[in-house]
């Protein structure tokens, strides 16, 4: 299943909103992400994220909102794999 995933903006580079890109932690995966379609997007902001690509800005309570029913779900378990891998 594919899943939009919130993360938080970290770092963003580039001039041109089509190659936009940005840093975005995932629960302490970071990940680089287009962020063309969310060209308001800034450093802090918590975006939803689709197969690497920014698709909405989320306020923080709704990132930590999702983040919870995917804990539920048990679809978060990839993701906390591999941030336990990095530590």
């Amino acid at each position: 299943m594919c899943l939009a995933i919130p993360g938080k903006i970290e770092s963003i580079q580039g001039d041109d909103p089509i190659m936009r890109t940005g840093r975005v932690n995932f629960g302490g995966i970071v990940k680089e992400v287009n962020l063309a379609y969310v060209p308001e997007a800034q450093v802090g902001q918590y975006v939803i994220v689709h197969v690497g690509f920014a698709i909405s800005i989320v306020d923080e309570a709704e990132a930590n909102r999702v983040f919870e029913y995917l804990r539920e779900m048990d679809e978060l378990a990839e993701l906390e794999d591999a941030a336990d891998e990095v530590h």
